[in-house]
């Protein structure tokens, strides 16, 4: 969800104006990716390093994330999605902090779609947390790692390994996002700022993703059975 503050800049508009924009992009955003096969969707609201943000900015963006979980709670009802919020709450206010538990609670039935989004969140920092609470001497497996990753991220359910990630916004960088998750993880960069990030432009994307050849470190099927060229 990158590019909003630049998005309103080019609009001569406050950068707040570009975050709202953003917030309704995302209600297009989850009605769409059921549609495509999407199960498990999530979204990086707010970076752990985003603190440096001028103060008023950060306030905002609280407010609205706030406004926005509320807002969603009927919606997320009615259309099978469950909401979940990924990321460190002791830094944050107690309004949102409460937001985030009631809308956690009135969505936990949804099986349609699993919305995760992540608020002051480091997958850096996760990392580090899932280590230090892998304190006995049993083996440390990628299955036990993950478990510890699941709960160091707040949630009691794992979420599946990333198969795509799309970066909006025109950086090419990961940014601290889903580091261990996204291992394998087909990337697609998009030049367009996220209020401007439409179903068309997932659409186009999950349409890509499914034209590539995930391999896992082996030949795949392309390359199966072709034998080996000599060297």
């Amino acid at each position: 969800m990158d590019g909003n503050g630049r998005w309103a800049e080019r609009q001569g508009l406050p950068r707040t104006a570009g975050h709202a924009a953003g917030a309704r992009r995302v209600r297009e955003i989850v009605r769409a990716a059921p549609g495509l096969g999407i199960g498990t969707l999530t979204l990086y609201a707010f970076s752990s390093d985003n603190w440096a943000r001028p103060a008023p900015e950060v306030r905002a963006l609280f407010a609205l994330f706030a406004d926005y979980l509320q807002d969603e709670i009927g919606p997320c009802q009615a259309n099978g999605v469950r909401l979940s919020v990924i990321g460190r709450r002791d830094r944050l206010p107690l309004a949102l902090r409460g937001a985030i538990v009631a809308t956690e609670r009135a969505t936990a039935h949804g099986r349609r779609l699993w919305l995760r989004i992540a608020i002051d969140y480091s997958s850096r920092d996760q990392i580090l947390q899932a280590v230090g609470e892998a304190r006995d001497l049993r083996p440390l497996t990628r299955e036990r790692f993950g478990a510890l990753l699941t709960r160091a991220g707040r949630t009691r359910r794992p979420a599946p390994d990333v198969d795509l990630l799309i970066r909006a916004g025109g950086e090419r960088r990961l940014s601290d996002f889903l580091l261990w998750e996204s291992a394998y993880a087909e990337l697609c960069f998009s030049d367009k700022a996220w209020p401007d990030f439409d179903g068309d432009d997932l659409a186009a994307a999950v349409a890509d993703f499914r034209q590539r050849e995930r391999r896992y470190g082996g030949l795949g099927a392309r390359s199966a059975g072709a034998g080996d060229a000599p060297v």
